[in-house]
């Protein structure tokens, strides 16, 4: 009975691909679409000004942006939940490029808002028409 010590083949370590596993972790969830600077769940479809479909559901979707924004960071407030919908707003403390983020369900679908800031949502001022002078 011969072991694997007793044999003359020589048997080379391989290192795992672990370098290759992270990197294509890292382009997964750096792959993500930013809007506005906030981050989108892959595969969401946009529907209107600032209003994206979510592809999973509301719960998945949640979980979603617990890993992207921390709840320590990114304070979360429960804006309506009644029988067939819910809403919860995300905030952004730092107010840089977006307010925050609505996420509801209704019609069992799942919508994402991005709230844009008070500076993009003020109209710019008209110039005013000067009367023309009286000859």
């Amino acid at each position: 009975m011969t072991r694997a010590l007793d044999t003359m083949r020589q048997h080379f370590y391989k290192a795992r691909p672990l370098g290759a596993v992270m990197c294509a972790l890292w382009v997964a969830t750096a792959g993500a679409e930013v809007v506005s600077g906030a981050q989108l769940p892959d595969g969401s479809q946009k529907v209107g000004e600032n209003r994206y479909r979510a592809p999973r559901d509301f719960e998945a979707t949640l979980d979603y942006y617990r890993s992207v924004y921390s709840t320590s960071s990114y304070p979360r407030r429960q804006i309506v939940n009644q029988p067939g919908v819910k809403a919860v707003h995300i905030s952004n403390p730092s107010g840089k490029n977006f307010a925050g983020l609505n996420i509801y369900e209704a019609n069992e679908e799942v919508r994402i808002y991005i709230v844009p800031t008070q500076q993009a949502v003020k109209p710019m001022k008209k110039p005013e028409a000067k009367p023309a002078k009286k000859k």
